[in-house]
């Protein structure tokens, strides 16, 4: 294996009732975490979305009502699902846009603060469109030479996308081989630490607000010079509530 880890490399994918965040859905999730050792572990599950799957939603990843009538709900399965994340850097195809800040705003709904911000993300899309600029299974066929015949079921979606990354790294030797490495390649710290971007990172990876008379600040530089803003931003600033999770995460490193 062409990846040199420091710790497993989760790739996940979310089926969804559609694509707006904090308003749609999952109703399928899973995960490959790529070892150190060069080992696969694989887990998945459907998901109760507890509210209909539009038609549309279907006709692309093929999950009906009918499908998650007897599945778990997202508060029933999100701690296995915390637990395969636990530990691992993250990758997905279009992991970025879409399923990091989807699945962090569906993990805080059902009231689990999952702090990403330490974590590296290694986006398949992102070094696709760099080289080739298409879709997934088009990354297939150029990467592996078959057709990708699972299409929007979210097993079949992460094992063709763990395999499109190492064929990637195969042939384009001046890609890094490493996970944080690897995310700096996809830009992975150009994303905001949190949901509503109302955080950045510096140029350190630091969290800093993106807003205010502190913009640009780090929250230790914020806690050493005027903690009074600080705790009025905790308390009083009504931020959404997965902001405030990785404000107090950062906070909690800070005055460990």
């Amino acid at each position: 294996m062409n990846l040199e880890l420091e710790r497993p490399l989760a790739v996940f994918d979310l089926e969804t009732t559609g694509v707006k965040v904090g308003q749609d859905r999952i109703v399928q999730v899973a995960v490959v975490r790529l070892m150190p050792d060069g080992s696969r572990e694989k887990w998945q599950s459907l998901v109760d979305p507890e509210m209909p799957i539009p038609a549309e939603a279907t006709a692309i990843h093929g999950i009906s009502n009918a499908d998650v009538e007897d599945a778990p709900v997202l508060r029933e399965v999100a701690a296995e699902l915390l637990d395969q994340l636990k530990g691992c850097d993250l990758c997905g195809y279009n992991v970025l846009r879409f399923d990091l800040p989807f699945l962090s705003e569906e993990f805080f709904r059902v009231g689990i603060e999952w702090d990403t911000s330490a974590l590296r993300v290694v986006d398949a899309l992102r070094i696709f469109h760099h080289f080739e600029r298409r879709d997934l299974s088009a990354a297939a066929r150029f990467y592996l030479g078959r057709e990708h015949g699972g299409a929007h079921n979210a097993l079949a979606d992460v094992e063709m996308t763990a395999d499109v990354l190492l064929a990637q790294l195969e042939r384009y030797p001046e890609l890094p081989r490493g996970a944080g490495a690897l995310g700096e390649f996809c830009g992975d710290r150009k994303r905001t630490p949190d949901v509503a971007g109302k955080l950045l990172f510096d140029a350190e990876g630091q969290v800093c607000l993106s807003f205010g008379k502190y913009k640009g600040w780090t929250m230790e530089n914020i806690g050493r010079n005027d903690p009074g803003y600080l705790q009025w931003l905790m308390t009083k600033a009504e931020l959404p509530g997965s902001t405030l999770a990785v404000m107090k995460n950062v906070l909690a490193e800070f005055n460990a």
